[in-house]
Order: C-alpha cells, then structure tokens, then sequence
C-alpha cells in the first residue's frame, strides 16, 4: 500500500475534512470517484469517543472511502468522501491514513525519483558493503526526506535522503548504498 494522505481536522459542518497530503500526485489520487483503502488502527486513541452510527453503535472507520469531491483551500486539500456527511463522522476519521494499492501506481520516469514502498525493506550498505540494516520507513520532513533505518541491534537512525549521502539506490539488486559523515549513525 502507498499511503497518500493522512485526515486531519474537519472543515466546516458537512463532512470535509482537511488531508495532510503525502504524494506528489494530489489530483490524481483524490479525483472524484477514487477508492482509498484506510489504515486500521491509524486514528486510535485521537481526541473525542467516535459518533455512534446508531443507537449504541460505535462508528467504524471503513475499510475504503470513495473521494466524493476534493479542492484547495487556503494551502490545503479538503476532501468530501461519500457517506460523509456531518462534522461528527468526519471527526472520527481524523488521525486515518488513506493509501491506494502500489500494483495500481505507475512507476516514475525520473530515475532518481521513488515510492515510499519501493524503498522499504531494502538492505542498507556503506559504499564498502558493510550492513547497516533496513529501510523501515521514509518520514517527509520539510528539508528534506529522511530514510528510517533499521539496525541489526533493534535502534533506529534517520539518514537524509540527499545525494550525497545516499550516492545509489539499486532496486534491482535490493539495496541502498549510504556514506554517512561520521556520527550520523550514533545520533
């Protein structure tokens, strides 16, 4: 799954809300009639108890949200999703990731440009080969995007995801070449 966005707050009393967008693609993945599958668990423990969807029924974030309408507002996209009708139910949805199938997303022309999914799982080595660890997750920080690093002894390292840090990517071969400057990895 390619995660595209996370929900924020709601906008105003019919059921928008506001989405943290995590792809370069903002049109594309929420145009009218775009299923979004949701990321169960993401909203957990945020803010007030869910709305009831009946007498003594909790509301349950779906597993998919079909885009109704989305526009931009000030800087930020606000979406409508079907059967999303009130403040309360978008309430509910605030903290929820939304992703679309990665089979479903068309690899990008630029060869130095990835998806999150590409990257995560793959082996990171020093320019030598020495094991680093794993990609466990890209975090889009505003300077710059930041490649989560698993380390064989459990802790993890943030590596800038620049050039000169991390000079090769190699899908193909399952890995990603990285030359820290000295400490980044003991931070």
């Amino acid at each position: 799954m390619l995660i595209v966005g996370r929900i924020g707050k709601p906008h105003g009393i019919r059921g928008e809300v506001t989405v943290e967008v995590r792809t370069d693609e903002p049109e594309a993945r929420f145009a009218p009639g775009m299923v979004l599958r949701t990321m169960s668990g993401a909203n957990a423990g945020r803010g007030a108890p869910p709305p009831a969807a009946g007498p003594g029924v909790p509301f349950q974030v779906p597993d998919e949200l079909t885009v109704e309408a989305a526009r931009w507002h000030q800087g930020r996209m606000l979406v409508a999703f079907e059967g999303v009708l009130d403040r309360d139910v978008a309430e509910a949805l605030r903290g929820t990731l939304v992703a679309v199938n990665s089979a479903d997303v068309t690899p990008p022309e630029d060869p130095e440009e990835f998806h999150d999914h590409q990257l995560i799982g793959l082996a990171v080595v020093t320019p030598d080969g020495e094991r680093l660890g794993e990609v466990a997750r890209i975090d889009h920080a505003p300077a710059s995007d930041l490649l989560v690093l698993r380390r064989p002894e459990g802790r993890t390292a943030l590596i800038p995801f620049v050039k000169a840090i991390v000079p090769e990517v190699d899908l193909a071969g399952g890995r990603v070449v990285v030359d820290p400057p000295g400490g980044l990895l003991d931070l």
